[in-house]
């Protein structure tokens, strides 16, 4: 059994993005891995409670609880808020539609 498992952890904003590969004991949990990864020091303007809180994922699928352990090469997403909800914009997409 190995001492580490290689993971990943990515977040973006619509600007930038950034995915950090990581060398971690067996057993570390998808947040443990998010705070290791320094996203804080990168993204200064999101603040640090923001990668305690966000709600995560691995490989597209969102956790229900963050202390998952992790498995070898997966990848844990930092999910950012929504800015609109996806009705509200299709609602508002089919008016201006109606509206040409």
């Amino acid at each position: 059994m190995s001492d580490t498992i290689e993971v990943e952890v990515a977040f973006a904003l619509p600007e930038r993005q950034r995915l950090v590969a990581l060398a971690v004991p067996p057993g570390t949990t998808a947040r443990q891995a998010v705070l290791q990864a320094g996203l804080a020091a990168a993204f200064p303007e999101q603040g640090e409670a923001f990668f305690r809180e966000a709600p995560l994922g691995i490989f597209g699928t969102p956790l229900k609880r963050d202390d998952q352990p992790l498995s070898e090469s997966d990848r844990v997403e930092v999910y950012r808020p929504l800015q609109i909800d996806p009705k509200q914009a299709r609602k508002r997409r089919a008016e201006q539609g109606k509206a040409r």
